[in-house]
């Protein structure tokens, strides 16, 4: 890569970090020797290397790309790493890769949350293969926190491209990205002649399910402070399920426990929500090129007690795979980081289009199947309305499922069943009440443990 940064260097690293934290302390240079002297030509022997590195530090007053230490974000604290695009385009080198390992290093030690503030152009040029193998190491130690069970939130500013964005931001738990920012691994002189721009910018990443949350960069210190008190927030023990927001006698038949399930005015999920939550965040994006499911709710939310727990709700429509494939990521990591999942189920079932079939509903229900199958923290589970089918099945958890009395949880749908047993329309309500899915009936069946109360 050049020298000069080829885009607007936006706010040194320093004084973003100045801002972000009140007491922002940088970690001793011990933590991050790497070999090779100041002023040389690097590995590669690349003429004039050193004297550019030379000018990068006169122009920043770095001496390096990455600045690294701890602070509090709105009174919780954390390991920070701030890319200083001014030097080299705040490109990755070998030294790069020891301050990045060395951040990881202090989160772990420490057990505190890792928030990286990328922008970089990517790897340095001139160290080659040298620069290039400081991905593996950074995501070495990316897998090694995340084994540790430590919180990895990472903001893509302007501009987050090459191995910066595949390695560095793209690993984390979290990724929000500065709106207006370009983001993307492809930098502005390697991408194809008439590629679509918006691709290669936040809001095109946010689209495609890769990036959680968009920020204006003036509410960067905000969001932060919200993201990180849940993060690092205290775990809270197996949930019980929420009571029931309506007073309802269980239905006296099957349809019409179908007919309270599909009714427009009963609660829906985010009124168990705003229930359960005092505050919530929400994750978005399969990280599969996938954000077309808004009928899937998930994330992170801070319960009466003041502990954290994470949620993925169903909100009524049929889920598409992206939709299970997020809820599947949210309960990964609600897992890493030891907090109790409640999942909502109301859906008529996985979406049957073409399109859903092609984009892999089977893989995706299977991966919700697997994640909640494999979860060593509790789930709980409240069915809220519909339960339909496998594509309800998908998030309710084994021997932890309740029912509100206006749902019902069902093998099939009654009118799919009776047309697969080639019944006629007017026997749907009898095929309804021989299927059992009165929450009554499931309860009977030892499919759910029991049928919620109002508070």
């Amino acid at each position: 890569m050049p020298d000069r940064p080829q885009a607007p260097a936006g706010v040194p690293a320093r004084e973003l970090l100045a801002g972000l934290t009140d007491d922002f302390a940088e970690a001793p240079p011990e933590s991050w020797a790497a070999p090779g002297t100041a002023d040389d030509d690097g590995p590669l022997g690349w003429p004039g290397y050193g004297a550019a590195r030379g000018k990068a530090r006169a122009r920043t007053g770095e001496a390096e790309s990455v600045v690294l230490g701890t602070g509090r974000v709105d009174g919780t604290e954390a390991v920070l790493l701030a890319f200083e695009f001014g030097f080299l385009g705040g490109s990755l080198g070998e030294r790069t890769g020891a301050r990045i390992e060395a951040a990881h290093v202090l989160a772990r030690e420490r057990r505190l949350p890792l928030v990286s503030l990328v922008a970089t152009g990517g790897s340095r040029m001139q160290e080659g293969m040298r620069a290039l193998s400081q991905l593996q190491r950074v995501a070495r130690q990316c897998a090694l926190t995340r084994a540790a069970g430590v919180p990895q939130l990472a903001v893509a500013r302007h501009p987050t491209t090459g191995g910066g964005w595949a390695a560095v931001a793209s690993g984390a738990d979290v990724v929000l990205a500065v709106e207006g920012a370009q983001v993307a691994f492809a930098g502005s002189r390697v991408r194809p002649e008439g590629a679509d721009p918006a691709a290669y910018t936040a809001e095109g990443q946010y689209a495609a399910g890769h990036v959680d949350r968009l920020v204006p960069a003036g509410e960067l210190r905000s969001a932060l402070g919200r993201w990180l008190a849940l993060l690092a927030g205290p775990p809270g023990d197996r949930l019980e399920p929420p009571p029931a927001l309506r007073s309802a006698a269980p239905p006296a038949t099957g349809w019409e426990a179908v007919e309270r399930a599909r009714s427009a005015g009963r609660p829906r999920a985010g009124a168990y929500l705003d229930a359960c939550f005092t505050r919530r965040e929400e994750i978005g994006g399969d990280r599969c090129g996938g954000r077309d499911d808004q009928g899937v709710a998930c994330g992170l939310g801070r319960l009466p007690d003041g502990t954290t727990a994470a949620y993925a709700a169903q909100l009524g429509t049929a889920t598409r795979p992206a939709g299970y494939r997020t809820a599947a990521r949210l309960v990964r990591l609600a897992d890493r980081l030891g907090l109790p999942v409640l999942t909502l189920v109301d859906t008529p079932g996985a979406a049957g289009d073409g399109e859903a079939e092609r984009a892999g509903t089977g893989p995706a229900v299977a991966a919700c199947f697997a994640a909640v199958a494999e979860a060593r923290v509790p789930v709980t589970t409240l069915v809220v309305g519909e339960g339909g089918s496998g594509g309800a099945l998908a998030l309710a958890a084994p021997g932890h499922t309740w029912l509100v009395p206006e749902a019902y949880f069902s093998v099939i749908a009654p009118e799919s069943a009776a047309a697969v047993l080639k019944r006629d329309g007017g026997r749907v309500r009898e095929t309804a009440d021989q299927l059992r899915l009165r929450p009554q009936d499931v309860v009977g069946l030892g499919a759910a443990r029991g049928i919620v109360d109002p508070a």
